[in-house]
């Protein structure tokens, strides 16, 4: 597993192709993507409460998030690109790709400047994923990412808006 994850830091074509492939990734992607969801949901709760927010509300919505988001960004690749763009590939195969392709987001750990390293970094990862992972070309890899983005930007929204007030009923 590990070797994959320096693949996927490397940016390596043929790593993103060996995780399509294994079905037994699954389990490896779904545990990258829990490391960076409690990394990122803790550093959340710390920088809600030194705001005077909520650690408890800012961590559990971080954490239910990135789980959201792994799934949200498998699910909308695969139908984009399968449905629109003739790519092939099952939502297991982009659930493990794009799983993986969130390893760098650990960069976060990194004080002010490694959220936005691992961000920037795991999204070219996740482009790389869309292309291998559904065989298509630059272009509709591209506009596969896109529309994925611009979903998972509006699910972030609405997710955390109805996140804070379910939280702010009860703590």
């Amino acid at each position: 597993m590990f070797e994959r994850i320096i693949g996927v830091f490397k940016l390596d074509v043929n790593t993103f192709e060996e995780v399509e492939h294994d079905q037994n990734a699954t389990t490896q992607a779904a545990l990258i993507v829990a490391v960076v969801a409690l990394l990122s949901a803790f550093g959340s709760g710390i920088a809600a409460g030194i705001g005077g927010g909520s650690f408890i509300s800012s961590f559990f919505s971080t954490f239910v998030w990135a789980f959201v988001a792994w799934f949200l960004w498998s699910l909308v690749s695969y139908l984009v690109g399968t449905m629109l763009f003739s790519g092939q590939a099952t939502l297991d195969e982009m659930l493990r790709v794009i799983g993986f392709a969130h390893a760098p987001q650990i960069l976060a750990i990194i004080p002010c400047i490694g959220a936005v390293i691992g961000a920037i970094w795991s999204l070219i990862a996740g482009f790389i994923a869309i292309r291998q992972g559904l065989d298509l070309d630059n272009v509709k890899a591209f506009l596969t990412v896109v529309v994925g983005f611009l979903v998972m930007a509006v699910g972030n929204l609405v997710i955390n808006t109805v996140l804070a007030g379910v939280s702010a009923l009860f703590f």
